[in-house]
């Protein structure tokens, strides 16, 4: 079917039929191919962009940033370049995302500073956190207050305290960190021994 098509199949279903005035051509643009998506695509990302700079949202470059989801913000946001932002995110005041970072259905607490090409999915940051650069927090991952992920660290499920760091090469998984811990290169938490997984 083509776009046009959908005036006939209304009148012969004897819906009603209205007039509408778009007020841009992106509006009524068709789809028939890749091309044509990837432009209209590009229509909507710089639209959102706008929207968040006129909010106050620091974008480095409106061109190189995607929003595929909702982004609720605080004030003084600061945004790198290629940076995705999925789902539902939140950022607190004065967040600073560094670039090529993903951030999916998570919430950043103010202050937080996040390195680039760090990937957070479905995590919790509190205030005043550091992640990155190269740092993957993966579900369930929840940071406390002034807690620091450094690079090439993972977390899966796992709770770090205040103040604790993880700063270098570290695995934590099904974890629970207390509070001003300090946690070396090279560790893991093994949670699963073929059978059962467990809680460190």
């Amino acid at each position: 079917y083509y776009i046009t098509d959908i005036i006939a199949l209304a009148y012969q279903e004897g819906r009603e039929i209205v007039a509408v005035h778009p007020q841009r051509l992106s509006e009524v643009e068709g789809v028939n191919n890749r091309l044509q998506l990837s432009r209209l695509e590009r229509v909507y990302q710089s639209e959102q962009a706008e929207k968040l700079l006129l909010a106050g949202v620091m974008l480095r470059d409106p061109a190189r940033f995607d929003l595929r989801g909702t982004l609720t913000h605080g004030r003084d946001v600061e945004i790198d370049t290629n940076v995705i932002i999925e789902g539902n995110v939140t950022l607190g005041h004065r967040v600073k995302i560094g670039t090529g970072c993903v951030i999916k259905n998570s919430v950043i607490g103010d202050d937080c500073e996040i390195s680039p090409y760090t990937v957070v999915e479905d995590a919790n940051l509190a205030a005043a956190c550091t992640i990155g650069p190269f740092a993957r927090l993966r579900p369930g991952a929840e940071l406390l207050e002034g807690a620091h992920v450094g690079n090439f660290v993972e977390m899966k499920k796992a709770r770090l305290g205040k103040g604790s760091k993880a700063g270098h090469l570290t695995y934590l998984g099904d974890a629970e960190i207390g509070d001003n811990v300090n946690i070396g290169a090279g560790t893991i938490t093994c949670n699963y021994d073929g059978a059962n997984k467990f809680k460190t």
